[in-house]
């Protein structure tokens, strides 16, 4: 444990005097909501609870001032059993951040993967508490590879880019 102590103490060295910082200023929700259209037949009618849940993820990032930045995370979980909606919950997980010193090329990766991963388990527990006062099993989510998901996003928008005309 010592020794991991260390590297993370090395690492923040290494990043102060590159004159790097990163910092969390807040997590704060900033939109929730949870609708169950069925209730209560959906309590009386199915004893067999088999869901079928949907999970979306959309992040947005948004430069303030003064090296500050938030960050949102969008989290929306449907749930149906058969062709009926047993519930929908959606919440924007969002956070400031104060991000300075890095280099152009690793505000992109910061932005949109290192502060969603960040964000996530927040977001995971709100959703958690909302299936759970709404009566139903507790939702787990599992976790998300934000790097994955980011690096999918950077491709797709290099093969959407027009081709650059050449002039002959």
């Amino acid at each position: 444990m010592a020794d991991n102590e260390n590297e993370t103490n090395k690492e923040a060295a290494v990043a102060q005097t590159e004159g790097q910082l990163f910092k969390i200023q807040r997590v704060y929700l900033k939109d929730v909501s949870y609708e169950s259209p069925q209730t209560p037949a959906v309590f009386v009618s199915n004893t067999n609870w088999q869901p079928q849940v949907s999970l979306h993820l959309n992040t947005e990032s948004t430069k303030l001032e003064n090296d500050l930045y938030e960050s949102v995370l969008t989290v929306t979980a449907t749930v149906k059993l058969g062709e009926d909606t047993a519930y929908l919950t959606e919440v924007k997980q969002a956070g400031l951040f104060l991000i300075k010193g890095f280099p152009d090329d690793r505000m992109g990766p910061m932005l949109g993967s290192f502060c969603p991963n960040l964000l996530f388990p927040f977001a995971r527990e709100a959703i958690g508490s909302l299936v759970q006062k709404g009566g139903f099993p507790q939702l787990l989510l599992d976790p998300v590879n934000f790097d994955a998901l980011y690096a999918q996003h950077v491709e797709q928008s290099r093969q959407n880019a027009p081709a650059p005309e050449t002039q002959q």
